[in-house]
C-alpha cells in the first residue's frame, strides 16, 4: 500500500506557511473557542478544550483572586464565556488574568480598581 500526499507544496516556505496556519486553527479551537479543524474528533477536542480552560481558570484565580471573588459561584461559566470570546490565545497567564478582570468589569461584575495616590517623590520628577 502506497500513501500519496494529497498535495505537495512547490516550496518549503509554502509548506511552513500552511503548517503554521493549521497549527493556529488548532490552537484557536483549543483555547479561544475557534472552529474545530476538519479531521479531528469533535468530542475529544471539546474535552481537551474544556480541560485547558479549567487549567487557565485555576491559574487566573491564583494570579488574580479578586476575579474569582467577583465572579463568585459563576466563575466557571464566566471564565468559559470569556475564553470563547477571545479570537486568539493570550500571550501569558498574567495577561489572561488582567484581560479576564477587564472582561468582568465591562459586564459590571467587578468594581473599578481604586485610584492610587501618587507617591510623594513623584512631585519631584519633571
Amino acid at each position: 500500500m502506497t500513501l500519496e500526499p494529497a498535495e505537495t507544496p512547490a516550496r518549503p516556505e509554502e509548506a511552513q506557511a500552511r503548517l503554521a496556519e493549521a497549527q493556529a486553527r488548532l490552537v484557536a479551537a483549543l483555547v479561544a473557542g475557534g472552529d474545530i479543524p476538519e479531521g479531528f474528533d469533535r468530542e475529544r477536542m471539546r474535552a481537551q478544550a474544556a480541560s485547558l480552560i479549567a487549567k487557565r481558570r485555576g491559574i487566573v484565580a491564583r494570579i488574580r483572586p479578586d476575579t474569582a471573588m467577583a465572579a463568585g459561584p459563576d466563575l466557571a461559566a464566566e471564565f468559559a464565556a470569556y475564553a470563547r470570546s477571545r479570537t486568539a490565545p493570550p500571550p501569558n497567564y498574567r495577561t489572561d488574568a488582567d484581560d479576564f478582570a477587564a472582561w468582568l468589569r465591562e459586564r459590571g461584575r467587578m468594581p473599578e480598581p481604586p485610584h492610587r495616590r501618587p507617591r510623594w517623590w513623584s512631585r519631584l520628577l519633571p
